[in-house]
């Protein structure tokens, strides 16, 4: 049995072991936020393209809800292997980050324009109503009236995949990312308690997780209380 002592703890916690540690942490924080801002991005305007009535882009609101309902479907191990080999095949040859920020967005995309979607069909249809008989256009309509009623409805599960993604990440580890799972890795195989690496990555996992959950909290509270003002 191995056991953890002061020697390993402080070795652990070198400079250099700490450098890697934080190296990864910052790739997976970097595939997580930019991966996930790219998503919401491209989310939104899915969504609010999917939304609209309009008959001349009906083949396009179809091929949106067969891209919403795939890549929610399809894991994100998959979606990165599929990503990856399809540019090595293609010979665009992306580099592992590139093609793990890829996959994050693509996922990121489907998953978040499903929620904003949802989020801007629960405004009851009389507000709609109202903001047409005021004049207002589409894009007005949704800026001053329906994306304000939405984000109750929004901000929750959209602050859940963020933590969700954050941990997915792990994944990108596969195909030889340098994220914090591997940077865990390396220290394991370096000989130090795979408890303890372990221990410090969960840690790190839950410094990240926590704040940002906590956040989201704190945003719909502030929106249900302007709200209700």
């Amino acid at each position: 049995m191995n056991y953890i002592n002061w020697t390993e703890i402080t070795g652990l916690f070198s400079y250099y072991n700490l450098l890697l540690l934080f190296q990864g942490l910052g790739i997976t924080l970097a595939l997580s936020a930019f991966g996930c801002m790219t998503g919401f991005l491209s989310g939104f305007v899915l969504a609010v393209v999917i939304n609209t009535k309009a008959r001349i882009i009906a083949p396009i609101r179809s091929i949106i809800h067969v891209y919403f309902f795939t890549f929610r479907r399809i894991p994100f191990l998959v979606t990165l292997f599929l990503v990856f080999f399809i540019s090595q095949y293609s010979g665009l040859r992306f580099s592992t980050f590139t093609v793990a920020l890829i996959s994050v967005c693509l996922i990121a995309a489907a998953y978040l324009g499903e929620i904003i979607r949802s989020g801007l069909e629960s405004v009851h249809p009389n507000q709609w109503e109202s903001a047409a008989t005021m004049n207002f256009s589409y894009l007005q309509t949704l800026r001053y009236v329906i994306i304000p009623q939405s984000m109750t409805v929004v901000i929750a599960p959209t602050f859940s995949f963020f933590v969700m993604y954050i941990k997915d990440t792990t994944l990108a580890s596969q195909i030889g990312v340098m994220e914090l799972t591997s940077a865990s890795k390396i220290l394991s195989d370096k000989g130090y308690s795979a408890t303890l690496v372990y221990a410090v990555v969960l840690l790190l996992y839950f410094l990240v997780s926590f704040p940002l959950s906590r956040l989201g909290k704190h945003l719909e509270r502030k929106i249900v209380t302007a709200r209700h003002h």
